[in-house]
């Protein structure tokens, strides 16, 4: 089965964009936060992105509302680029702080809402943002078969599922999942450790669900890694009192840039595109240099040796493999 997203292939580099729209509290966008959004769209198009990750909490809808403000002003964009968002977190509703809603009316209601904001008639992926416990199957399926019939949307995706929630939703869906998004990087491992770590008393550490990779793989469903650059722990933003392995990593990072002749970022989103499931690093600085320095990352997966791949884990978690 292939399910890729809009028929592409996993190996791509996605932009996110939670970090536009200007600050997550209620006051309002101004234009240098349009400014901000065209300059990041520039330089991700510039590095051969196509594909721009939305969410409709994202700075209170802020993110949506300035990148529908370029594609209004910009004629031909949105030909140029897809677009995805995710719904099912709302926020500082009903007495709650955080709560998860996947019901029909909730699903339409802020799909509706997300378009609006982005000015546009339809978005190419929706994802559900997090599992909902209360969620019926049947009325998910329900939801997005009227969003898919009404040209609102044109493919599905999950965020943060693992493979028997995935499985339960597709029994009920009429159209493929293509994406499954997942906190992945060299700095957050559970997705990588979980696989070497069966039956390993080390193992109680992660508690990613095991088998989601390789289910994901076999299905033909993208796996989109969020926080992909490790939030600058190995590019020049370390934590205050870095461990000795994140030292050790940061200094490895860059030794291998230069040895690849190219940036730190590529080496770390070469990483990730180097391992067989496909996985599609999300890019979510807003500065346009940081996301230009990304486009090497293709190149540096295709170039980067085993060892090389290994090296890099094994300094990174402080510790050889069992």
């Amino acid at each position: 089965m292939n399910t890729s997203v809009n028929g592409q292939a996993g190996q791509e580099l996605i932009y996110g964009c939670m970090g536009l729209g200007g600050s997550w509290s209620a006051e309002p966008y101004e234009s240098e936060h349009v400014d901000q959004t065209a300059a990041a769209i520039d330089a991700a198009l510039d590095s051969g992105i196509t594909l721009f990750d939305h969410a409709d909490i994202y700075r209170g809808g802020k993110s949506e509302a300035v990148f529908g403000e370029v594609l209004a002003i910009t004629p031909g964009l949105r030909e140029r680029i897809r677009l995805q968002t995710k719904c099912g977190i709302r926020l500082n509703e009903r007495g709650l702080e955080t709560h998860y809603d996947l019901s029909r009316n909730s699903i339409l209601e802020r799909v509706n809402g997300s378009l609006k904001r982005l000015k546009t008639d339809y978005v190419d992926v929706l994802l559900l943002h997090r599992p909902d416990p209360l969620a019926d199957p049947a009325e998910v399926a329900s939801a997005v078969g009227q969003l898919i019939q009404e040209g609102k949307v044109r493919q599905l995706g999950v965020s943060n599922m693992s493979a028997p929630q995935i499985e339960a939703l597709q029994d009920r869906l009429e159209t493929p999942v293509v994406a499954n998004q997942l906190e992945m990087s060299l700095l957050k491992r559970a997705w990588l450790e979980s696989t070497v770590l069966v039956n390993h008393a080390e193992g109680v550490d992660y508690s990613f669900p095991h088998g989601t990779v390789e289910f994901c793989g076999r299905q033909g469903i993208t796996l989109q890694a969020y926080g992909a650059l490790a939030r600058g722990h190995y590019t020049g933003a370390p934590p205050e009192s870095p461990t000795p392995a994140e030292a050790a990593t940061g200094e490895l990072v860059t030794e291998m840039a230069r040895a690849h002749q190219t940036t730190r970022e590529a080496i770390l989103l070469g990483w990730l595109m180097r391992h067989p499931a496909g996985i599609a690093p999300v890019i979510g600085s807003a500065n346009p240099d940081r996301i230009r320095a990304c486009a090497g990352a293709a190149r540096v997966a295709a170039a980067m040796t085993r060892a090389q791949w290994y090296r890099l884990w094994v300094t990174a978690r402080g510790s050889d493999i069992p």
